[in-house]
C-alpha cells in the first residue's frame, strides 16, 4: 500500500504542477531597450492614489438622499478631469492589481504564490524609471516596489503591519495616517533644502496606498456604514493633499493626479475572482496633461451604470488596468515600463496631436520589443524545421508598419499614425500570447497521456488483486517481452535527446518521460487486459452499456456540482431512494429511514446561500448546543456500562463537552466584541488556539471501538469548526457525520450472503492499525458504488456550504476568533483547516466502511483516486484561455481544486488512519495501538 501511495502521490504532484507550466508560466522577458517619448512631457510630477478594495459603484453612486459620498471626486469629474472604469483581471488581489497599475503587466499566478511581501520575479515598473518616488501606506505593497527598484531613489514610509487589524476600532486610521504623514512631509520639506530641491525636480512620483477601505470591507462588508464612511474620509483626504501640493508648488499646473483602486469587492466582503464587483474599479484623473470634462448627449455601454450614477452627460473613458502605467509614463516623460502590455489611452491626454502620436509610437515600439525578444528566445530553443513563426506579424510587416507610422507623423497625419500604432500593438500582443503558449499543446498531450496511463494501471491493479483473470493464459504469454522494455527505453532516449537539443526546462523532461514507465507497466499486464476483455465479452451488451451509462452519469453529476451546487441536492435526493431499489428496505427498515432522513436533511445545505454572505452567530451557538445535547446522550449511555474504562471515557467526554462550551462562549464573546469595535479579546484568542491544538489530541484518548472513536473525532472537530463558523455552516459537519454513521450501518447491511457468516455487529467492531486485508474477498459492483459514494460525499463536504472554486468565497470573518491582524498565510491555513474538517470526517467514516465491508483499503482507495482522476481529466479539457476572465479563472481553478483534492486524499487517508487507529493513554502512559 505504501509503494502505491508514494507512486500515486508523485504522479499526481507532477500532474498538478503541469498546470503551472502550461497555463501559469511567467510572461516576463528581459533584454528590451527602454523607450520614451522624445518630446517635453506635460507634467513634472505625478500623484497616484490607490484606494485598496474600492468598488466603482460605491464611489460613483448617489446615496439614498441623492447626495454623493465623494463631493471632491464628483467635482473633479464634472469640472476638472476625465473619469471612467478601470477593468482589472483575475486574480483580483492587491499584489497583482498594483503590479498591473505600476508595472503595466498582469502578473502570473505562480509569482503571487512565491511571495507576498517580496519581489519573486524581476520586473521593470514606473517607479523604477522615475528620478525620485515617495510612497506612503501598507508595508505589504510598498516593499514590492521599493525593494525591486534599482538605485536609492525610492523612499517608502509605512505603518506597522500590526495596524492592519480587521477587528480594530477604526480602520480609517490607516488612511488618515497616510494623509497626515504626507502633509507633515511637505511641511517639513520647506525647512529642508536638500529635500526641497529633490521635490522640485522633474520625473517624480508620489504614491499613496490607502488600505482602510479594503480593511473595512472585509470586516464589515461594502454596504456597511464603516465602508461608506471610509469613502468620505478618503475623499476629504484627497482634497487636503491636492490643496497641500498646489500650495507647495505655487499652483504651477505641472502636477498630474490619478485616483483608482487595485480591485473591487463582492457584497460579502471578499475578492480574488472575476465578478464585475471585483473587476470594476474607479478611474479618475486630472491635472497637467489631462483633458477637461467633455459633455455628451448619449453614450453606449453594455451596462447601465451611467444612468444609475447620474453621470450620463459626462464622457466616460474606460481603461484596462495595465493601461494606467503607460499613461503615467507619458505624463511625466519617463521610459515606459519594459514589461508593460498596456495601451496608452490617448483620448485622455490634453496635449498636442504630435505628442499623442509620438507617445503612441513609443508605446507600440516598446511592446514590439517584447515580441521580438520572445520570438528570438523561442526560435533559439526550437529545431529550425519545427519552428512555426507568428505569420500575422512577420519581420517585413513590422518594418512596413513602423515606416508607415513614422511617415504619417512626418506628414502630420496624426490620427492615422495613432490608429496604425494601435493595430501594431494589438498584433504584437497576439504574438506575445502565441509564443507564450507555444508549447501548450505538446505539454497537454503528454499530461493527458500520463493521466490515461495512470488510470488504466490503477484499474488493472484493482482487477489483478481481486479477480483471477489469468487462469486461462499460458505462462509463455504471461512473461513480458524483452522487446517491449527495449522499445520503451529507445523511445525514452530519443525523447530525452529531442528535449536536450531544444534546451527545454527540466520540468519538460518529467512531463514527457513520465508516461513511458506508466504505459510500460500497463502493457506488462497484458494477460490481465486480455482476461478483462474476455470477461466483458461474456457480459450481456445491454447490462454493460447500462452500467457504463450509469457510471458516466455519476461522474457528470460530480463535474456539474462544481458549476451548480444544486446538483449535490439532486444527487442526495437520488441517494435517499437507494434503499427502495435494493433489499435494504425490507432487511433494515429503521436504518433505511434514518438514511433517507439525513440524506434529505443534508440536501438542504447546497441550496443555502454561500457561507459568509449572511452571517448568523445564533446558528453557530445553536450548533454548539446540539453537540452538547448529543454528548449528554452519549455520557448517559457510558454511565450505564459497567467496565473498568468507564471513568476514563467519562473524563474524556466531559473534557470535550467543556471544549464545546468554551467554543460557544468564545464565538459569542468575540462576535459582540467586534460589533462594539473593541477588537479580539486576548483571552478569547488564547482559548481558541488551545481548543485547536487539543482537537488533534482528544480523539486519540478515546477507545478504539468504532462508534466511540468516530464520535470523539466529531466532537473534537466541532469545537474547532464552531470557532471558524459564521452562520449555518456550523450545522453542516453535524448533519454530515450523522449521515456517515448511518452509511456505515447501511454498507454492512449490503454485504452479500457469502460473507454474512463472518459479519460482526457494528457496535463491537474495533479500529485496528493494520486494516489492509489483501485479497480478503473478490470485488463486487457494490464496491464501485462505495467508491462513488465516497467521492460524492467528499464533493458535498467541499461544496455543501459554498462554492469555494473561487477565491472570493473565502470569508476572513471565519478566522476572527484566532486573529484579526492581517496575516495572509496564517489566515489561509486556518480557512484551509476549516475546509478539511468535513473531509476528515468523511474519510474517517470511509475507514469504518472498509472495516465493515471487509475489503482491502488499497483497492477501495485506488477506485476513489480513479474516479477523481477521470474528473480531473474532464476539467483539464475544459480549461480555457479565451473568453471572459471570469470563465478563464473558473476553468483553471476547477482543475486545480480537483487535483488538490486528489493529492489531499492521500494525506487525508493517512490522517484518518491516525485518528482512527492510534491510542494515547491518560496519566502519561505510553502510546500504543491495537494489533
Amino acid at each position: 500500500m505504501l509503494l502505491y501511495t508514494i507512486l500515486g502521490l508523485l504522479i499526481h504532484l507532477v500532474f498538478f504542477a503541469s498546470i503551472f507550466d502550461i497555463y501559469f508560466t511567467s510572461p516576463l522577458v528581459h533584454g528590451m531597450t527602454p523607450q520614451f517619448t522624445p518630446l517635453p512631457p506635460p507634467a513634472k510630477r505625478l500623484v497616484l492614489f490607490v484606494a485598496d478594495g474600492l468598488r466603482a459603484d460605491k464611489l460613483y453612486e448617489l446615496d439614498e438622499n441623492g447626495n454623493t459620498r465623494a463631493p471632491f471626486i464628483r467635482n473633479i469629474i464634472m469640472h476638472e478631469g476625465s473619469w471612467g472604469i478601470s477593468h482589472t483581471r483575475v486574480p483580483t488581489e492587491s499584489r497583482p492589481g498594483h503590479v498591473a497599475l505600476i508595472a503595466g503587466f498582469y502578473e502570473d499566478v505562480s509569482a503571487v504564490a512565491k511571495g507576498w511581501k517580496e519581489n519573486p520575479v524581476e520586473f521593470d515598473s514606473l517607479i523604477n524609471e522615475t528620478r525620485h518616488t515617495w510612497c506612503w501606506g501598507s508595508p505589504d505593497i510598498l516593499a514590492m516596489f521599493a525593494k525591486g527598484a534599482s538605485g536609492n531613489h525610492v523612499f517608502a514610509h509605512n505603518y506597522d503591519a500590526y495596524s492592519e487589524d480587521f477587528g480594530a476600532q477604526d480602520a480609517t486610521k490607516l488612511d488618515t495616517w497616510v494623509f497626515d504623514n504626507v502633509k507633515e512631509f511637505f511641511h517639513a520639506a520647506r525647512n529642508n533644502q536638500s529635500l526641497f530641491s529633490k521635490l522640485n525636480e522633474d520625473k517624480i512620483v508620489f504614491f499613496l496606498h490607502l488600505l482602510g477601505i479594503d480593511t473595512n470591507g472585509h470586516a464589515h462588508r461594502p454596504s456597511s456604514r464603516e465602508y461608506l464612511n471610509n469613502i468620505k474620509i478618503v475623499d476629504e483626504g484627497l482634497k487636503e493633499i491636492v490643496s497641500t501640493l498646489k500650495d507647495f508648488y505655487g499652483n504651477d499646473g505641472k502636477t498630474a493626479f490619478i485616483f483608482t483602486a487595485d480591485h473591487g469587492m463582492t457584497d460579502w466582503g471578499s475578492h480574488g475572482a472575476g465578478h464585475p464587483l471585483e473587476t470594476c474599479t474607479p478611474f479618475v484623473t486630472w491635472g497637467a496633461g489631462i483633458k477637461y470634462p467633455q459633455k455628451v448627449l448619449a453614450q453606449k455601454f453594455d451596462d447601465t451604470y451611467l444612468q444609475e450614477w447620474k453621470l450620463e452627460n459626462w464622457k466616460r473613458q474606460d481603461v484596462n488596468q495595465a493601461d494606467v502605467a503607460p499613461l503615467m509614463a507619458a505624463l511625466i516623460g519617463v521610459p515606459f515600463p519594459l514589461n508593460s502590455v498596456g495601451t496608452l489611452p490617448v483620448d485622455i491626454l490634453n496635449s498636442t496631436d504630435l505628442f499623442k502620436a509620438e507617445s503612441m509610437f513609443t508605446n507600440a515600439v516598446q511592446i514590439l520589443e517584447q515580441f521580438k525578444v520572445k520570438m528570438a528566445l523561442k526560435k533559439e530553443a526550437t529545431l529550425p524545421f519545427l519552428f512555426t513563426p507568428f505569420n500575422s506579424l512577420s519581420d517585413s510587416k513590422q518594418i512596413n508598419i513602423l515606416r508607415k507610422a513614422r511617415s504619417y507623423i512626418k506628414q502630420k497625419k496624426y490620427d492615422e499614425a495613432v490608429s496604425l500604432c494601435k493595430e501594431l500593438i494589438n498584433l504584437a500582443l497576439k504574438g506575445l500570447s502565441y509564443y507564450h503558449t507555444y508549447d501548450r499543446f505538446f505539454l497537454a498531450f503528454n499530461v493527458v497521456l500520463g493521466f490515461v496511463g495512470w488510470t488504466s494501471y490503477a484499474s488493472l491493479l484493482i482487477i489483478k488483486s481481486h479477480c483471477n483473470l489469468t487462469r486461462g493464459v499460458s505462462k509463455e504469454v504471461k512473461k513480458p517481452s524483452h522487446l517491449l522494455s527495449c522499445s520503451f527505453i529507445a523511445v525514452g532516449v530519443l525523447l530525452a535527446l529531442f528535449l536536450l537539443i531544444q534546451a527545454c526546462p527540466w520540468t519538460y523532461y518529467i512531463y514527457c518521460l513520465l508516461p513511458l514507465p506508466v504505459w510500460y507497466a500497463v502493457l506488462r499486464e497484458f494477460p490481465v487486459i486480455q482476461g478483462l476483455v474476455t470477461l466483458l465479452l461474456t457480459f450481456p451488451p445491454s447490462h454493460f452499456v447500462g452500467y457504463l451509462l450509469l457510471f458516466i452519469l455519476g461522474v457528470e453529476v460530480l463535474v456539474l456540482s462544481f458549476f451548480y451546487r444544486y446538483m449535490l441536492t439532486a444527487g442526495l435526493i437520488a441517494f435517499a431512494g437507494w434503499p427502495f431499489i435494493t433489499p435494504l428496505w425490507t432487511r433494515a427498515k429503521s436504518t433505511s429511514l434514518s438514511w433517507i432522513f439525513f440524506c434529505l436533511l443534508l440536501a438542504v445545505f447546497p441550496l443555502m446561500p454561500v457561507v459568509g454572505r449572511k452571517p448568523n452567530i445564533f446558528l453557530v451557538v445553536g450548533a454548539g448546543l446540539l453537540v452538547l445535547l448529543l454528548s449528554l446522550f452519549v455520557v448517559t449511555s457510558v454511565l450505564k456500562r459497567k467496565d473498568s474504562l468507564v471513568s476514563e471515557e467519562l473524563v474524556l467526554h466531559l473534557l470535550q463537552m467543556l471544549s464545546t462550551v468554551l467554543s460557544i462562549c468564545v464565538v459569542y464573546g468575540t462576535h459582540n466584541s467586534l460589533l462594539k469595535k473593541q477588537g479580539l479579546p486576548l483571552i478569547n484568542q488564547v482559548v481558541s488556539w488551545i481548543i485547536l491544538a487539543s482537537s488533534f489530541v482528544m480523539p486519540l484518548l478515546s477507545p478504539l471501538i468504532l462508534f466511540d472513536r468516530l464520535f470523539s473525532i466529531l466532537v473534537s472537530s466541532m469545537s474547532t469548526y464552531l470557532l471558524l463558523s459564521t452562520g449555518y455552516e456550523a450545522l453542516f459537519p453535524l448533519v454530515l457525520s450523522c449521515l456517515m454513521f448511518v452509511w456505515i450501518h447501511m454498507e454492512q447491511e449490503t454485504l452479500p450472503q457469502s460473507v454474512v457468516f463472518c459479519k460482526q455487529k457494528v457496535s463491537s467492531i474495533q479500529f485496528t492499525y493494520n486494516t489492509d486485508i489483501t485479497q480478503f474477498r473478490d470485488l463486487y459492483l457494490d464496491d464501485i458504488r462505495r467508491a462513488f459514494f465516497l467521492v460524492f460525499f467528499l464533493m458535498t463536504a467541499f461544496f455543501g456550504t459554498g462554492n469555494i472554486a473561487s477565491i472570493n468565497s473565502f470569508d476572513l470573518a471565519s478566522v476572527y476568533c484566532f486573529l484579526t491582524v492581517f496575516s495572509p498565510y496564517m489566515m489561509g491555513a486556518l480557512m484551509m483547516w476549516k475546509i478539511l474538517i468535513p473531509f476528515a470526517l468523511v474519510m474517517c467514516a470511509f475507514e469504518a466502511v472498509q472495516l465493515t465491508t471487509q475489503l482491502s483499503s488499497k483497492s477501495l482507495f485506488l477506485m476513489v483516486i480513479n474516479i477523481s482522476d477521470i474528473m480531473a481529466l474532464h476539467f483539464f479539457f475544459l480549461i480555457k484561455d479565451y473568453g471572459s476572465w471570469l470563465d478563464i479563472g473558473i476553468s483553471i481553478s476547477h482543475y486545480v481544486i480537483v487535483m488538490s483534492m486528489t493529492i489531499f486524499l492521500v494525506f487525508l487517508n493517512g490522517l484518518a488512519q491516525m485518528l482512527t487507529t492510534k491510542k494515547l493513554k491518560l496519566c502519561g502512559r505510553p502510546k500504543s495501538h491495537l494489533t
